[in-house]
């Protein structure tokens, strides 16, 4: 089955994009995964395809029409989960990504301006979603960056299967540092245990520098990190060493 993506947007052009090239455009063309995108602005009823409006109560810039846009929204309502692209929402992660890859495809909305009319999310069934704590001009750099996330994921996409398991993200822990030719650049070698053909000892380094790097770069990562590790299966908090 091919995984589907719809994006609702003010700019369709902005479509494929990137994702129309390198590991994203070789698996749409190969028919692994298939785009459509919908114009909001043919879904507006008035003569000058109207598609926003002032706030309500005063203030700066201008809010997609509720009815505007639940009308796009609803002309390609299917049983794909449909996201909205904003800074409101919760933030994106490799498991939200993992499960959507998983399914059938996913709805996007674009935001612009403002943001939505906050009834639009009243009225529909739709999860809010951010892809970090920074404003954009609009939602369409945020769906390329969920699409990428999903595509990547989807079968017979990235050469080979394991390929994503020891990525950043997929185990709570940063990626260990990598290394290639030449041995040495510059007065810099690569560490001796890459060399030593050990996979064993190549497997606790790994692991090791994972941990060490998410703790000193990524501290929140590695709080939840931990506190999932000291959890029993029954879902006790069991003592560590420095209790």
């Amino acid at each position: 089955m091919t995984w589907r993506a719809t994006v609702l947007t003010l700019y369709p052009a902005m479509f494929p994009g990137p994702l129309g090239l390198s590991l994203a455009g070789r698996a749409r063309e190969e028919g692994r995964w298939a785009l459509d995108t919908v114009q909001i602005r043919d879904f507006a009823t008035d003569k000058h395809r109207t598609v926003d409006d002032t706030p309500a109560g005063g203030g700066a810039g201008m809010v997609l029409r509720a009815d505007v846009v639940a009308a796009a929204l609803d002309s390609v309502a299917d049983t794909r989960p449909v996201l909205a692209m904003t800074p409101r929402g919760a933030p994106l992660t490799q498991g939200r990504v993992r499960a959507l890859a998983g399914g059938e495809g996913v709805t996007i909305l674009c935001g612009r301006f403002e943001g939505f009319d906050e009834r639009l999310f009243e009225g529909r069934a739709i999860e809010q979603v951010s892809i970090g704590d920074y404003i954009l001009s609009g939602g369409e750099m945020g769906a390329l960056v969920l699409l990428d996330a999903c595509i990547r994921l989807l079968p017979g996409v990235m050469g080979a299967a394991s390929s994503g398991e020891d990525e950043s993200f997929e185990t709570g822990l940063l990626e260990y540092p990598h290394y290639t030719r030449p041995q040495i650049w510059e007065g810099r070698t690569i560490p001796e245990v890459l060399r030593s053909g050990d996979h064993a000892k190549i497997a606790a380094w790994r692991k090791s520098m994972a941990e060490e790097q998410t703790r000193l770069r990524r501290p929140d990562l590695w709080e939840r990190h931990e506190g999932a590790r000291v959890q029993s299966p029954s879902g006790a908090r069991r003592q560590t060493k420095d209790e």
